[in-house]
This record gives C-alpha cells, structure tokens and sequence, in this order.
C-alpha cells in the first residue's frame, strides 16, 4: 500500500503543498497561472491607488499643466479650467503658498526625512504600477515551473511560498532604484533643476534625458536583457533552485535583468514631469509590449521616437539661448 502511494505522489510531480487539498489552496495549486496573475493586478492596482490618491489631492488646489506634458487635461475638473498661464499661476500661489502640503507631495524645495519618505513611496508605488506587470509572465512561468517538481537530487519547494519569495526578489531590485530616484529627485529639486511640482525646469534636462534613452535603446545591453525578459522559459531551465534563498537569488537576477531593459524608459519620467500620471501609464504600456512582441523594431521605433523629441528640446534650449544673447 504505501508503495502504491509513493509512486501516486511521484507520477503528480511529488511536489504536493500539505494545504493542496484545502478549498483555496487547492484551486491555486490547479491554476498557478491564473492565481499569480490575479494576485500581480491586486498588488499593482494598489499602486495605481495611491497615484490616484495623489493626484486627486493635488487637483483641486494645482495647476495641474505643471504637473508634465498631457496634465492640464485634468484642469477640466478644478477651477484653473480656461484660465491664462499667469492667472493660473497666481491661483497656484494663493491656493498652495510655500510650506503647504498635499497627500504624497514635499511640502517645498527643501526637503525634511518625511518628504524624503514621501517620494519614495511614491516611487515604490510607480514601480509597482509599472513595473510589476510587466513581469507577470515571468512570474507566472515560474510558478507553473515549481509546480513540476525539483530535479534528480534536489529538495522540493512550496509552489506558493517559492513564487511569492521569488517575486519579493525581483522587486527588490526595483526598491532599489526607487531609493536612487528619490535621491536623485532630491539632488535636482534641491539644485532648481526640478520644480515643486516634479518637472524640469528647462528643456536641457528633460532633451538631455531623453537623447540618453533614447541611445540606450539600442545598445546591445538592451538588447540583451530584453531577450532575457522574453525568454523565461530558457532562464528557468537553467536555473532550478532548491532552498527559498536559491529563489530569492533567481527574483533578484530576474529583476535586474528587468533593470537592465526598462531603467532608461523609467528615467524618462525625469523628462516629462514624475507625477505625470499619463505618461506612467504610456511608459508602463510601451515597457510591457516590448516584452512581449519578439520584434526588434519596437524597441528601435521607440528609440527613435525619445532622440527626435530629446533633440527638439535641445535645439529649443540653444535657440533661446540665441534669443537672449542677440
């Protein structure tokens, strides 16, 4: 009898969870795929919130043109709807002087620690809005991979618990460059580089942010880690871990070469305003379809797309400074 068990348990993979047959666990184990995907659009529409939250704090008081290209849409709902530029300007001021504050924004160009905490939530929840699914089905595959039972000699792991370590593992890649970005986003807002509201000043930030990721899309780093990205069922064929720490390894490789594909596309928020929440959606699209269309050319439209806009910006800026010589 016990014979005939062992060998059940091994022709379903012998990777049973203890929990398996309990109601939940039981449908999560028979549709890994489904569960993780569900549970990434959980996680990433709490990161949605809280730029929504942030900006539905910001719209009634704010000049919401300032916010980046595409925001003055939302002036349509707030009282600087048709206004000219110096009486939106005016309004601004008297609606949010210095030193106020709103859910989730500094209160003023000197930043205390709870601003500082502030922009790195914000930045954590734009990697989460932006970044996690694109590695949906990176995670997914995984799942469905541990699912399947370790190789000859090594210990099996829970399904759910692996994944879960797993995908900590990769966003701590991306935690790690929300910390940089709010340093970053320090450094400039502190230098005048960067408004209150998070837009660049000049046009010689935002062009020359653009024309550097715009070059980066084709590089062969790139293009490297872009096939990583699409290719997980060779990366985890390769890489079979056995401890939750193996796992946790696998999530951070796994995130960094997803660092090495999107950082530049990340960074072009610099460019068009950080709280611009159209363009976190945009950039969050265009991220996601070039993971997922094996075509070389996306990357290279897009590429060519971020140098003519950069450059544009940059001749703008040499031409003013013309204007103002003569």
């Amino acid at each position: 009898m016990s014979t005939g068990i062992e060998t059940s348990a091994k022709g379903t993979g012998g990777t049973r969870d203890p929990q398996e047959g309990r109601g939940l666990w039981s449908l999560a184990a028979r549709h890994p795929r489904a569960v993780v995907l569900a549970c990434i659009g959980v996680v990433s529409l709490t990161g949605w919130a809280y730029l929504a939250a942030m900006v539905a704090a910001m719209l009634p008081v704010m000049d919401m043109g300032e916010l980046g290209p595409g925001m003055a849409l939302f002036n349509a709902f707030n009282i600087f709807a048709g206004l000219p530029a110096e009486a939106r300007a005016l309004l601004a001021a008297i609606c949010l002087p210095e030193g106020a504050s709103t859910f989730g924004m500094p209160a003023s160009a000197v930043w205390s620690a709870h601003d500082m905490l502030l922009v790195l939530v914000m930045w954590a929840a734009m990697a989460l809005a932006m970044m996690l699914p694109t590695a949906a089905p990176v995670i997914a595959h995984f799942a469905e991979k541990v699912r399947q039972g370790p190789h000859e000699g090594r210990r099996a792991l829970a399904p759910g618990r692996a994944t879960l370590v797993l995908a900590l593992g990769y966003l701590s890649v991306w935690m790690a460059y929300a910390v940089v970005a709010t340093l970053a986003q320090a450094a400039l807002t502190m230098a005048g580089a960067l408004t209150p509201m998070m837009a660049p000043v000049t046009t010689v930030l935002a062009g020359t942010t653009l024309v550097a990721a715009g070059i980066y899309q084709f590089t062969p780093a790139k293009a490297a880690c872009l096939w990583r990205c699409r290719n997980p069922r060779l990366f985890f064929a390769g890489h079979r871990p056995s401890t939750l720490a193996e796992t946790f390894r696998l999530g951070v490789m796994q995130g960094l070469f997803c660092f090495g594909c999107c950082w530049a596309l990340m960074t072009v928020m610099f460019a068009v305003g950080i709280m611009n929440v159209l363009w976190i959606a945009l950039l969050g699209l265009l991220m996601g379809l070039e993971k997922t269309f094996l075509s070389e050319r996306l990357p290279q439209v897009i590429g060519v797309f971020l140098l003519l806009w950069g450059g544009f910006l940059l001749s703008l800026a040499a031409f003013g400074r013309t204007a103002l010589a003569g």
